[in-house]
């Protein structure tokens, strides 16, 4: 996949004593200066009557929210990870047998985020992608089938099962929090539009960076984009970023949820009125995916 494959930030971070500058966020981008020690975000008790409104309120003001008691097996996430851990513990040869190719125009694969940003800095961390569902968009040549990561493809599989299912719910009880019926957001997406995550993460709300709390055994659920245009701005997807630790390594397993490319996604009809008119264009998946990487207006 190129130059950037040759050296790892798992490889530099083991070798070195000392961060190197281009890494180093300017002191008004560092976590330690801009985070705002204040109100959580929100945690979600999906076993509790009355959750859907919680979910709305939280999906309006924050963008963000943890659910616990979602459902999803303690033991089907650990063994996620361990798999995960599994992958990134080979030797560097063996990882870029599965390198991304930026040629190819897919972007599944091992990689390495290098680039710079706009103050020239650039990003501390590895990665591992690859399409888990529909299964006819499943290409299992870019999942490793090693001893050394025995059970990775049944660890996936099974994790993906619980996120599709959870996936529905959430969408359920998102629209009806817009006074929709309890399908709507799924019909709209062909599917799908809302990110995972576990722990680490910050969200930027009314001027400030907030910590997301760790909770056991919760999951994060960060509101994309694609909600925030269906709903006509009514929720919120926020900006967010993950944090490090410099004394050990900080590992995460998001699942996006994306509609097809050929979707056109735009305001749900109910959500616009001569009072609230529609705030964005309608546009197939993949014009506004275009638009998103190569930082063009929407």
């Amino acid at each position: 996949m190129g130059e950037e494959t040759h050296q790892s930030v798992q490889e530099l971070a083991a070798s070195l004593g000392a961060l190197p500058p281009e890494f180093v966020r300017s002191e008004h981008d560092q976590p330690g200066v801009t985070t705002y020690r204040g109100a959580d975000a929100p945690v979600i008790d999906m076993s509790d009557p009355g959750f859907g409104a919680r979910m709305a309120v939280a999906a309006r003001e924050w963008g963000l929210f943890q659910v616990v008691n979602h459902g999803v097996p303690s033991a089907a996430v650990a063994e996620l990870q361990r798999v995960g851990r599994a992958f990134f513990a080979l030797p560097r040869e063996e990882k870029e047998r599965y390198a991304m190719d930026p040629a190819s125009g897919k972007i599944e694969g091992y990689g390495t985020k290098l680039q710079r940003d706009l103050e020239g800095k650039k990003t501390w961390n590895d990665f591992f992608f690859h399409v888990v569902a529909p299964p006819e968009k499943v290409d299992h040549a870019v999942w490793p089938e090693t001893v050394a990561v025995a059970g990775y493809r049944e660890a996936n599989e099974e994790y993906c099962r619980h996120m599709q299912r959870l996936t529905r719910e959430l969408f359920e009880h998102l629209s009806l929090g817009l006074g929709l019926h309890e399908g709507a957001m799924a019909e709209a997406f062909g599917g799908d539009g809302l990110v995972f995550l576990h722990k680490g993460l910050q969200v930027f709300k009314n001027g400030h960076w907030y910590d997301a709390k760790y909770v056991p055994d919760a999951l994060i659920v960060h509101i994309g984009d694609q909600i925030e245009i269906f709903s006509n701005g009514v929720y919120k997807a926020v900006l967010h970023r993950t944090t490090v630790n410099k004394e050990k390594t900080r590992m995460s397993w998001p699942v996006f949820v994306e509609p097809p490319g050929e979707l056109v996604v735009g305001p749900h009809p109910k959500l616009v009125t001569d009072e609230r008119p529609a705030k964005y264009k309608a546009k197939k998946y993949k014009d506004y995916q275009h638009c998103k990487i190569n930082k063009l207006p929407m």
